[in-house]
């Protein structure tokens, strides 16, 4: 029978991450208190401390999807313009 790796939310990571950062407990302590590996700590650790400038950039997600969206959009508009103005030469004839 195999056993299922266990999967963590991001919310615990980066509490267990912010938990090894703060340093008022060690990884062994961390990871007995958590039930995962000291490595799965560290690991973590690192991989928050890596991404944390991130944090302070000046595009947030939401503003990339309202980006690609806006984008989306003046290309539908060009195209309906291409079609606005073949249509007036057509009519015209």
């Amino acid at each position: 029978m195999k056993k299922e790796r266990r999967k963590f939310s991001a919310d615990f990571k980066a509490k267990v991450a912010l938990e090894a950062i703060k340093e008022r407990n060690t990884v062994l302590q961390i990871s007995s208190k958590y039930k995962i590996s000291p490595a799965q700590v560290t690991k973590w650790k690192h991989e928050f401390l890596e991404k944390a400038t991130t944090v302070f950039e000046k595009e947030s997600p939401n503003q990339k999807e309202s980006e690609k969206k806006e984008q989306e959009l003046y290309s539908k508009i060009g195209e309906l313009q291409v079609q606005v103005d073949f249509l007036k030469k057509v009519l015209g004839k």
